[in-house]
């Protein structure tokens, strides 16, 4: 069964209150998705760092219920 976009969103929240996430279904079809999160926690982390912090806040979800995920990743401005 596919996540929902709510889902993903609550799961990343949990790990990186701070941050503000866009969800976009990409497909139509609940299994691909791409993800906008800006958080400080990402700062002075490299990209492949942060997206490791964002696919553990997804609790191992990734692969199984969540097919895709795109992710962007960047500190607040």
């Amino acid at each position: 069964m596919p996540m929902d976009a709510a889902e993903i969103e609550s799961l990343i929240k949990q790990a990186l209150p701070d941050a503000r996430i866009e969800i976009r279904d990409l497909a139509g079809d609940g299994d691909h998705y791409a993800a906008t999160i800006v958080s400080e926690a990402f700062r002075g982390k490299s990209r492949v760092q942060q997206h490791q912090m964002v696919y553990q806040a997804l609790k191992g979800n990734m692969g199984g219920e969540l097919h895709a995920l795109a992710l962007t990743t960047s500190v607040p401005e």
